[in-house]
């Protein structure tokens, strides 16, 4: 026979039904944080927003072209990879449809350094950059700060990190 402890000092006699409860609550705290962990990277390839739009509705072609961020038009759109484009202009549209691979942002539009750290993370619009001729979006202020001293460095480990947390589960 077991005894397990009781919760105010004496013991109690391990019934079938008890050891069932046991090896669930156990069960549960081994599995919930494996859980939680995988949630996060379950997080989509292309960050959309609620409506399935990339960059919050921002012209991707226009940081490029004006180099500055300009709010799209919802009826200048396009569809890529699964994420929709807001565009400024019928140009900017034709431009981004003629080559969507230039003007996409890097890492499915996260946070490029959240992504050095093996993380997707969300943007600030207002806060990106192009390297190499290649769109990132960063988090906040701090974070572009980091990110500006040794971007060239954080792009390559980037490039590693992104090809392991993109891969669909």
């Amino acid at each position: 026979m077991v005894y397990l402890p009781k919760k105010l000092g004496g013991l109690c006699q391990a019934t079938p039904m008890r050891l069932a409860c046991l090896a669930l609550c156990l069960a549960f705290m081994l599995v919930a944080p494996v859980r939680l962990a995988l949630a996060e990277s379950e997080a989509p390839i292309i960050n959309v927003d609620s409506s399935g739009y990339a960059i919050g509705r921002y012209d991707p072609v226009a940081y490029f072209t004006l180099g500055r961020p300009v709010r799209g038009k919802t009826h200048l759109t396009a569809r890529y990879k699964g994420a929709n484009y807001a565009f400024s202009s019928p140009a900017n549209r034709a431009l981004f449809n003629a080559n969507p691979e230039k003007y996409a942002p890097q890492y499915g539009g996260y946070c490029a350094y959240g992504v050095v750290h093996g993380s997707k993370s969300a943007i600030d619009p207002q806060l990106w950059e192009i390297v190499g001729g290649r769109l990132y979006f960063l988090i906040n202020a701090g974070t572009l700060s980091i990110w500006t001293r040794k971007k060239n460095s954080y792009i390559q480990t980037a490039n590693k990190a992104w090809k392991l947390i993109s891969k669909p589960k």
